[in-house]
């Protein structure tokens, strides 16, 4: 396919906040947008893949000072810690954009601009209760035991301050309409069900900066040196800073945002933000929304929500150096939920490791290529194999990993079905030619199989294609046993 011909898809994640290291959601997201990302690419789209670090707030603020440290050498430091997780998990980004960096600090102050033209930002003084972890005013109403719903045991602080506000409240008709127009928008359904439900009940205008002297970290707020932008407010405008905008000197915002298909995949705990305030603030600068937004559950361990308190968190880089790359990506493909809360514990990651990577995938490496190696003169040539099933790029094209997954494991099922019912390893010995056929046939189902892996599990994928071009068993397992 020409390179000019090529249809743009543009994925990004939503931008981890740099107050403390990386964890299992994290992982999740990084994985999950990266197994989208390079099936695109197999099919032969432009694709761009956007991730990067969110290092403004109070949080992040408070968190150096108590370390003792520049604000800037303490968000300098923690980003290093996410790009090495990205590296650990074989992620295929194209793009890393932190929100300290000085051209998406601009582009966040002309996107104010051009909402505060349009009519869309207004200054006024508010009284409201103020959540510290979520760095926002929450509404009485959406308190749970008098807390915020997210952040429970943490006080609420009564704020009243001058601040500048966005008219959300204008917008409520115009995001139903998108939403009606695009019924697929919000993945699952029943999300963008509870968004237009927050719409019925009134969208309130919010605000979105702070004093300076309370909140000295962050954007400023343009022809105002008193006030700066809320960390979120900022950090949104990174989907469209890390493509060019507003100069777009590259045509990447034309290409990817513009005249390409856009997806952003979130936690539960970012819906609204992604569907409804950045849809918003897209309108009120004037720019094209968003096409998709899939949103992820929360993971739990052992029923509760992963935390350093509760001594429950578990480390994605420990499970990688222990059980491989593809192990961690294969769980958090398949084995959790795609969008309800899962439960993570060792011992779960432990046996689906043994049941479907050791003695699943790379059991049937082994068979297959160790009779290729013992029965074949030379490797069987694969590239009639290189092709997708619709039962996988069906559900795939509609960004449905898990069924995709789901399906490569049938393959997987498939396969090894097939070589208890028909034997290959007697036949060889009673008939040399209509064994060769066999473990010839069996070869190219586990290159069929490999093809259908690249996306989820790429290391795999290329480990079993070099295997099949050498016409040898792996010299070491893929998956080895780990007790």
């Amino acid at each position: 396919m020409n390179e000019s011909a090529k249809k743009a898809f543009y994925i990004t994640t939503t931008l981890p906040y740099v107050n403390s290291k990386p964890h299992m959601g994290h992982a999740l997201e990084f994985v999950r947008a990266d197994a989208i990302a390079r099936y695109k690419r197999l099919m032969g789209f432009d694709v761009c893949f956007n991730t990067g670090t969110d290092e403004h707030g109070i949080k992040i603020f408070q968190k150096a000072q108590e370390e003792g440290v520049d604000t800037q050498e303490f968000v300098d430091k923690n980003a290093e810690t996410f790009k090495n997780l990205l590296k650990s998990l074989n992620i295929s980004n194209d793009k890393f954009i932190r929100t300290t960096d000085e051209y998406h600090k601009l582009a966040a102050q002309e996107f104010w601009k051009r909402c505060f033209d349009n009519g869309f930002i207004y200054k006024k003084t508010y009284t409201g209760l103020y959540c510290a972890g979520c760095e926002m005013f929450i509404k009485e109403k959406d308190l749970k035991n008098g807390e915020c719903e997210i952040h429970t045991g943490k006080k609420l602080e009564e704020i009243e301050e001058e601040n500048y506000f966005f008219k959300f409240s204008q917008f409520g008709e115009k995001l139903k309409e998108y939403y009606k127009e695009n019924p697929d928008f919000v993945t699952p359904s029943y999300r963008l069900n509870e968004l237009t439900k927050m719409i019925d009940e009134g969208l309130e205008d919010f605000s979105i900066s702070r004093l300076k002297e309370k909140l000295p970290w962050g954007v400023k707020v343009p022809n105002d040196d008193e006030q700066i932008m809320y960390v979120w407010f900022d950090a949104l405008v990174d989907y469209i800073s890390t493509l060019g905008w507003p100069v777009d000197s590259e045509g990447q915002f034309k290409k990817y945002w513009e005249d390409g298909e856009t997806v952003q995949i979130c936690g539960k705990d970012n819906t609204q933000h992604q569907a409804l305030r950045w849809q918003a603030m897209l309108l009120a600068a004037g720019l094209p929304l968003t096409n998709r937004i899939i949103v992820n559950g929360f993971i739990n361990s052992k029923g509760q929500k992963m935390s350093k308190s509760l001594g429950n968190v578990i480390d994605p880089v420990e499970l990688v150096e222990k059980y491989g790359t593809d192990a961690l990506r294969y769980y958090v493909l398949r084995e959790l939920s795609p969008h309800e809360d899962s439960d993570f514990s060792i011992e779960k990651f432990h046996e689906a490791y043994t049941a479907n990577l050791v003695n699943g995938v790379g059991n049937l490496v082994n068979r297959i290529l160790k009779l290729a190696e013992d029965y074949l003169d030379k490797a069987v040539d694969i590239e009639s194999k290189k092709v997708f099933f619709s039962q996988y790029s069906d559900p795939f094209d509609n960004l449905d990993y898990k069924k995709a997954i789901d399906g490569t494991w049938e393959g997987v099922k498939w396969v090894d079905e097939r070589i208890q019912r028909e034997e290959p390893f007697k036949v060889v010995k009673a008939d040399l030619e209509k064994g060769k056929q066999m473990i010839r046939e069996l070869v190219g189902n586990l290159a069929e199989v490999a093809w259908h892996l690249q996306p989820f599990l790429p290391k795999t994928a290329e480990a079993i294609f070099d295997a099949i071009a050498k016409n040898k068993k792996p010299e070491t397992p893929l998956f080895p046993r780990i007790d």
